[in-house]
């Protein structure tokens, strides 16, 4: 008898990675799959930074390297915060770790007690949730819909909090939507928590790079709960490193070390190696940076023309990182050519891959089962012809 714990029997699998798994069993048996899942870069690691892994290699960092990564990453990370950001970090206030998502449920684990309160703003990335689950902690859902560009509003902040409120996770530019909060936005947020001294910010800013609005603006920019805010980044997105798991967090100097007490128990510290490669990224030429977010936004453009020429699909404008989240409920209740009924996101998503062989992933799992993602993370062509068998598809319904 298989007797694995509650707490993973109370875990959902990803459901990202679930959809990527299947159209890759798909493609395996031939079958011309477009994946429209998958949250990551399509472009290759710039070459500085790969021979950067290599020189390290050659020159034999090899060896453990401190829970937190070497001092010289952590204070290219400083540099990086205090000339893109305008904010003041010390190399002990930065974590690395084998990934932002890492970087995300340690600082979750370190904070949230049983029964403590999260307030997560929906549509959220799937993992948030999950993450406070696993610290026994209770998920409060803030609903901000396509009508409001998928943004929480200071009032629906506030209707939020509760005594028991210990955090509140924030990310932007978002992954599901690419919705993006404005400096004043934002301050309008701080303002509510600063008068809640007990609450903290997880602020995901890991698609900071990717972002279309002319510069990013970071909460912890708000002096009266920067000590309160804990951000969380890496190379992943905007330098196309996912495979290399890097993230770091920048945080209050107790935060960073409880993260620390607790890395050091159960991972130690990233790879030496991606270490290495990271701080090329921070200190090198950053034009590789701004040539992918141009042509990001390039197929921003292509895309949204593409989706609101499906009969059915609404969509915003995302002002960052790369999905269109557009609703899709209008589409509830048609019939598929085999007869049957399109109930939900999720069918819908599972006949798209079914029958247009286009991998797309149900907004349920990001918290709006009106709306599904789809990443723009590769070439025109393909998003040219995904959009077509999509349309297609779409206009089979009866």
């Amino acid at each position: 008898m298989n007797q694995i714990s509650d707490r993973l029997a109370a875990l959902s699998p990803s459901a990202t990675l679930a959809m990527s798994q299947k159209s890759s069993e798909l493609k395996a048996q031939g079958v011309d799959v477009i994946n429209l899942s998958v949250g990551e870069p399509d472009f290759t690691t710039p070459t500085h930074i790969k021979e950067a892994a290599k020189k390290a290699i050659d020159d034999n960092f090899s060896f453990y390297t401190p829970v937190t990564g070497y001092a010289s990453l952590r204070q290219a990370i400083c540099q990086k915060l205090k000339n893109e950001n305008g904010l003041e970090y010390t190399p002990d206030q930065i974590v690395c770790s084998n990934g932002a998502k890492q970087s995300v449920c340690n600082v979750v684990l370190a904070l949230v007690n049983k029964g403590d309160e999260v307030i997560v703003p929906a549509p959220y990335w799937v993992s948030y949730t999950e993450m406070v689950k696993l610290a026994e902690g209770t998920n409060v859902i803030v609903k901000a819909g396509i009508d409001q560009n998928f943004k929480i509003t200071p009032a629906q902040l506030e209707a939020a909090i509760t005594p028991k409120t210990k955090a509140l996770i924030l990310c932007s530019p978002s992954n599901p939507t690419g919705a993006v909060y404005s400096a004043a936005e934002l301050k309008g947020l701080a303002e509510v928590i600063a008068k809640h001294p007990n609450m903290y910010v997880i602020a995901d800013e890991i698609y900071e790079h990717i972002n279309y609005i002319g510069s990013h603006a970071s909460i912890a920019a708000n002096k009266e709960i920067a000590d309160r805010v804990i951000i969380i980044n890496g190379v992943s997105k905007g330098y196309a490193m996912t495979g290399w798991r890097l993230g770091w967090i920048a945080a209050p100097l107790w935060i960073a070390k409880a993260c620390s007490k607790l890395q050091g128990q159960y991972t130690s510290a990233p790879s030496s190696i991606a270490q290495k490669a990271s701080e090329a990224a921070y200190l090198g030429d950053q034009s590789c940076v701004e040539t992918m977010r141009q042509a990001f936004e390039k197929r921003k453009k292509l895309v949204v023309g593409l989706v609101k020429d499906i009969k059915g699909f609404v969509v915003n404008e995302p002002d960052g990182a790369f999905y269109v989240f557009p609703e899709c409920k209008s589409l509830f209740g048609k019939k598929t050519p085999a007869g049957e009924t399109i109930k939900n996101a999720d069918d819908l998503a599972m006949y798209l891959l079914m029958e247009g062989h286009v991998a797309c992933v149900s907004g349920d799992a990001f918290g709006d089962p009106d709306c599904i993602r789809m990443s723009y993370a590769t070439s025109d062509e393909k998003l040219v012809e995904a959009f077509a068998r999509i349309k297609k598809a779409v206009e089979n319904l009866k």
